[in-house]
């Protein structure tokens, strides 16, 4: 098999374990809940840590490969990944399942981002675009055969067994990894910003599990304030250190390009309500309308299938229309079909759910495309390294804090309610919330200019032709595949 074909396939099934297991999980939040004897809510925690561990290990991953080579990086982080599933399967606490989903985000950060690294590096240029097509595929289809197969799992089988199925797949990637990836590393490598990755490292971890752990999960409710108030100390130290240095793990001068600020801070705001949906839309299903997991899983799927379809249409509805108009539109039409799920009931028909879940995950893509292009319209080849990873550890916390948020919002109805087991009527509130805060990412978008990003999505001002696009809005969309 040619290089440039077996390269990408290798680190696609890294990254085809990965998102299958992140929606795996969601599907079986409410069986694993009862199986350790936890409130349903409490296993925020388990999506949560998994989240924050992502953000905290991402920034230096490239420095890691750079440093210490490419092939050593990846399999380490295949081995992490697996020993974080092995402990994830073992757990017999809520404590313990916390712990061993943040060690597999530790593995899950360093495993993408090294890979992509290894292909860039390692095919030619001409055949570059044929390999990432090959990387893509399989991560998109993960998340569409993750919620049927999770609840497959879960209710003729085990819970465990959807972390032990990710053992063999790991072991023949570190076997492949071994055999056809080349240690590409760099000869001249820039110090790590220690400092600074200890600073942000804390700060994030500290601040998301105080929030997360409120409502008296896991830690006592002081402990869960100190948390929150050692966080933002951290971050706030983190911003002085990172004006200082010349090397920040995570490079904060790259929000003086407008095109980028309004990306992160505005798709950070719309991920923050799309965050919540993995952990309420089961939930919801399930203890609110009696159905099993393989049933929460074969109606939750069709979100992801939506997103897959509008791949083929978006870069085509960018250059029509513009990042501007698609993203302040797409944002409150997006957002509302977020909400219209807290509009179903134990009574709506299951085909009006796959509609409005299908249709509603094709306007989420094409808002998640829009912003990835959006982001690194304007950023210099120089500096897309630092650009890719303080993105990618704003999508993980906006991630995160939607869970947090979505949890603290039906704990808020439950006990409004009365307290209680979870009931169909805990959710609506949380659906409309959250989407209230996608939409709200409207009042960011329509800052941009007319002409943003036009080089990228090839849009037309006026009827002028805009200069030579210097990549497709679908081209780098398709190194966010999760979205």
């Amino acid at each position: 098999m040619q290089r440039a074909k077996l390269l990408p396939l290798i680190v696609a099934c890294a990254l085809f374990m990965e998102n299958t297991d992140s929606t795996v999980i969601a599907t079986s939040l409410p069986v694993i809940a009862q199986s350790l004897g936890e409130d349903p809510i409490a296993l925020k925690l388990a999506l949560t840590s998994y989240l924050v561990s992502l953000a905290v290990f991402i920034p230096i991953s490239g420095w890691m490969a750079d440093r210490y080579g490419a092939r050593t990086i990846f399999r380490a982080a295949l081995a992490v990944f697996m020993l974080g599933s092995i402990l994830c399967a073992l757990s017999n606490s809520l404590g313990a399942f916390v712990g061993a989903r943040f060690v597999q985000g530790m593995g899950g950060a360093m495993m993408v981002p090294v890979g992509r690294l290894v292909i860039l590096r390692s095919v030619s240029k001409s055949e570059l675009v044929g390999a990432l097509a090959y990387l893509t595929v399989p991560a998109l289809v993960g998340p569409v055969v993750g919620p049927p197969l999770g609840g497959f799992i879960t209710t003729y089988f085990d819970w465990r067994w959807i972390f032990f199925i990710n053992i063999p797949i790991g072991i023949v990637g570190i076997v492949l990894a071994s055999l056809f990836f080349e240690d590409v590393r760099e000869e001249d490598v820039a110090p790590l910003d220690i400092r600074g990755f200890l600073l942000s490292a804390f700060g994030f971890a500290s601040l998301m599990l105080g929030l997360a752990t409120g409502g008296r999960h896991l830690v006592p409710e002081a402990v869960s304030y100190a948390c929150v108030g050692a966080g933002i100390a951290s971050l706030v130290a983190y911003w002085f250190h990172s004006r200082r240095v010349a090397h920040p793990v995570l490079n904060l001068s790259l929000l003086k390009i407008p095109t980028y600020r309004i990306g992160v801070i505005g798709g950070s705001i719309f991920r923050t309500g799309i965050g919540a949906v993995p952990f309420l839309l089961p939930l919801m299903l399930q203890l609110g309308f009696g159905l099993d997991a393989l049933q929460s899983g074969l109606i939750t799927f069709v979100s992801a299938a939506g997103a897959l379809l509008m791949k083929t249409a978006a870069k085509t509805i960018l250059a029509r229309f513009g990042f501007r108009r698609v993203l302040t539109v797409n944002a409150v039409v997006g957002a509302a079909f977020l909400a219209a799920s807290g509009l179903f009931t134990p009574a709506t028909p299951h085909w009006i759910m796959l509609g409005i879940l299908l249709v509603g995950g094709c306007f989420r893509s094409l808002q998640f495309t829009g912003i990835n292009a959006l982001s690194y319209a304007d950023v210099s080849n120089r500096d897309m390294s630092g650009a890719t990873s303080l993105s990618s550890v704003a999508q993980q916390l906006s991630l995160s804090m939607g869970v947090t948020i979505g949890a603290f919002a039906l704990e808020a109805a439950n006990l409004v309610h009365g307290g209680g087991a979870l009931g169909a009527a805990d959710f609506w509130p949380a659906f409309i919330l959250v989407g209230l805060i996608s939409a709200s990412s409207v009042f960011i978008m329509a800052r941009l200019a007319p002409d943003a990003g036009a080089e990228v999505s090839g849009h037309l001002l006026g009827g002028a032709p805009t200069s030579a696009p210097k990549a497709t809005a679908q081209a780098i969309s398709d190194q966010k595949p999760l979205e």
